[in-house]
């Protein structure tokens, strides 16, 4: 949840839900992370194979990273995050890379600056993200225990606060990257890696599409040289993308309606 007014915050919530629907008195709150700015907020949240809860935020907001949060380890803010919620609150997993020190024990990558969805491939367990960008380059990573994705040294594959003549050593590259701003791209929406039946030729290609344009496109995931096809300009605003228990996918739309991908 984010909550918008000042002070903002971040906030991951545990309820019970005795039937049908969450209790609101139960609300347990077990993450607050101050927001100095009210966008790039993230928001996704998966349970992995592992059987812990992650969850992307942010950078804070504004533009450019102003505080450098998505390279400060001190700090939620620009982060995917691990924890275990098996208890009465949360614990950061032992092998979280700076759970003996170093960084904030709940991190497990970080770097990014709004990853906007992260989602686990069903079959392998591999974790994947879509990565807004700042103006010139969306991307698309998989994501690793312990990796820095970049932000704000660089946004995508190139250059953005250059260090040390921008040394990209220790960075871990995007899977793949697109120009904004070219046929009304705006933003990425990550999507999922397709482990249904209806469309056999997709199985383990990651799909993912852009909020603004409306394209959706297909990466094959089990190959690191392959590059993107396009498999729909569907002229809707994406924000998010669902997966059904038949590993279906479907877009979600801003138009009031959730539609099935399909092969025509």
């Amino acid at each position: 949840a984010y909550s918008g007014g000042p002070p903002r915050q971040n906030i991951l919530a545990r309820f019970l839900a005795p039937g049908d629907a969450a209790d609101p008195v139960s609300e347990q709150i077990l993450i607050a992370q101050a927001d100095p700015y009210s966008n790039h907020n993230g928001g996704g949240l998966e349970f992995g194979p592992d059987g812990y809860l992650y969850l992307g935020i942010g950078d804070g907001g504004s533009g450019g990273d102003p505080h450098d949060n998505g390279q400060n380890t001190g700090t939620l803010l620009g982060k995917v995050l691990r924890i275990d919620v098996s208890g009465e609150t949360y614990a950061s997993p032992p092998d979280n890379p700076f759970a003996r020190g170093g960084g904030r024990p709940e991190i497990f990558a970080y770097g990014f600056r709004n990853p906007w969805r992260i989602t686990f491939d069903r079959e392998t367990g591999d974790l994947w993200a879509g990565d807004v960008g700042q103006g010139d380059r969306e991307e698309i990573d998989l994501v690793t225990l312990g990796g820095n994705y970049g932000w704000s040294i660089v946004e995508g594959d190139r250059c953005f606060k250059p260090r040390n003549g921008c040394d990209t050593t220790g960075l871990t590259p995007p899977r793949i990257v697109y120009e904004t701003h070219a046929d009304g791209r705006c933003a990425v929406t990550g999507g999922y890696v397709y482990r249904g039946d209806a469309m056999p030729e997709l199985r383990g290609w990651y799909v993912y599409g852009d909020y603004c344009s409306g394209t959706v496109w297909a990466l094959n995931s089990e190959d690191p040289a392959a590059q993107p096809i396009r498999l729909s300009e569907t002229g809707k605003s994406i924000p998010s993308f669902a997966e059904d228990a038949a590993g279906e996918l479907y877009l979600v739309t801003f138009n009031n309606e959730i539609a099935k991908l399909v092969h025509r």
